[in-house]
């Protein structure tokens, strides 16, 4: 039987680690597409030229570049030039969540940001610099300076972003999106993330609509649609195989799913997309 190509997961932190910072490796190399276990990544490229691809979207590097990554998100890199920069990787557990709770609402208010080109504020890189230094010299309190180097840097990709400090917070949709790219495609259905989010598919429901606008059942579909396009774009399955590694009832069905939620088959969108 031939063995499927199928997307790979970094896990780069170790069970018990939660926070990581390193420099960007200076290699000039195209990168396998991958997801990232159960950690978010901040990236500061100083130098280097090629692209960067989140999901299905292609980024020149246009340094000083800087890229948000949060868990279950797919991506890599082809580099034409060589990169230099830093790599920032931490889990939402390395804050406390009672005497931390504001940094952790602050990660949320950013979920939604993939990238800060030509981010050449000077202290953006100080910080960086500051934090690997910190980091490596390894001293007594170096967790609560990294920590508050942090919530400085949080705040000057708020004030980037445009973001307001008075988005309203909602706890329970913020677990299920969470929950949303560790548990698909085996879950599909409302009524399941609930029973694992220990609430009713009402409360599911009414949370994420009131913080995104969208039904969780909406987010459930987007997110599938989401998992068939990396799936058709970076693996060799086919469609028997895709829509099965989905948990369709059959291929037919998977395709009339696609078709409805993107207006093209499964084949018409990796054939257009090529064409890009």
């Amino acid at each position: 039987m031939k063995t499927l190509n199928l997307i790979g997961t970094n896990k780069k932190l170790q069970a018990k680690e939660f926070f990581k910072i390193s420099r960007f490796k200076p290699f000039i190399k195209k990168t396998k597409p991958h997801k990232h276990e159960g950690y978010f990544e901040m990236i500061y490229i100083t130098e280097g030229k090629g692209f960067h691809c989140i999901e299905t979207t292609y980024y020149q590097v246009n340094t000083p570049d800087f890229y948000f990554m949060r868990p279950g998100q797919l991506h890599f890199w082809h580099f034409t030039a060589i990169p230099k920069g830093y790599v920032i990787m931490f889990k939402e557990e390395f804050f406390d969540p009672v005497r931390e709770s504001n940094t952790l609402q602050q990660i949320q208010y950013l979920l939604n940001l993939k990238r800060i080109p030509f981010w050449s504020e000077p202290s953006v890189g100080q910080i960086f610099e500051d934090i690997l230094k910190i980091y490596q010299g390894n001293s007594f309190n170096a967790e609560n300076v990294i920590k508050g180097c942090l919530m400085v840097l949080f705040s000057k990709m708020s004030e980037q972003c445009e973001l307001s400090d008075t988005t309203p917070e909602y706890p329970l949709c913020n677990r299920f999106l969470n929950f949303l790219t560790s548990q698909m495609p085996s879950h599909h259905k409302v009524i399941e993330y609930a029973r694992e989010l220990n609430t009713s598919p009402q409360n599911l429901n009414q949370s994420c609509k009131k913080k995104l606008g969208k039904t969780a059942s909406q987010l459930i579909k987007e997110q599938l649609i989401l998992e068939a396009k990396r799936n058709l774009l970076h693996t060799e399955q086919n469609i028997n195989q895709i829509a099965d590694y989905l948990q369709f009832n059959d291929a037919s069905y998977f395709i009339k799913f696609f078709k409805k939620h993107t207006g093209e088959t499964p084949f018409q969108f990796k054939a257009n997309y090529m064409k890009d």
